[in-house]
């Protein structure tokens, strides 16, 4: 159960570490992308971390373990939980910079209001979607 759970531990580093390198180049695409892995490797270590509580291993045994690969996760996740929050900092200003860039780049065209009347010079509307 021991090498279950750090086999567990290192694939979860590894995406993480994939993950974070991503953010790190902004490519907000790759990021996303390993979601599914991320979240995959997250439930391995939790399910290993559980059966290893359960086959009676000893605190020191569970010491050694968190020692020998608890510090370099927990480093991982905060650099990972820093990286996301700058890249959906990135991504608010970049969705604002467009929607205030938008109106001007859009024609000014007759067009009709909300009661029918006749409205010149008017913005039409704008939707923006976004997707990483």
């Amino acid at each position: 159960m021991t090498q279950d759970l750090i086999d567990a531990a290192v694939a979860l580093a590894d995406t993480l570490a994939r993950e974070n390198r991503a953010l790190v180049e902004m490519d907000l695409a790759r990021a996303v992308g390993l979601l599914e892995e991320k979240n995959r490797a997250t439930a391995a270590f939790t399910r290993a971390h559980a059966g290893a509580a359960a086959a009676g291993l000893t605190e020191a045994e569970r010491q050694r373990i968190a020692e020998r690969v608890g510090g370099h996760l927990r480093a991982l996740a905060v650099d990972n939980k820093r990286l996301l929050e700058r890249a959906l900092m990135v991504q608010k200003r970049v969705v604002g910079a467009l929607a205030q860039a938008a109106p001007a780049a859009l024609p000014r065209a007759p067009r009709y209001g909300a009661r029918g009347e006749f409205k010149r010079g008017a913005l039409p509307a704008v939707a923006l979607f976004t997707r990483a």
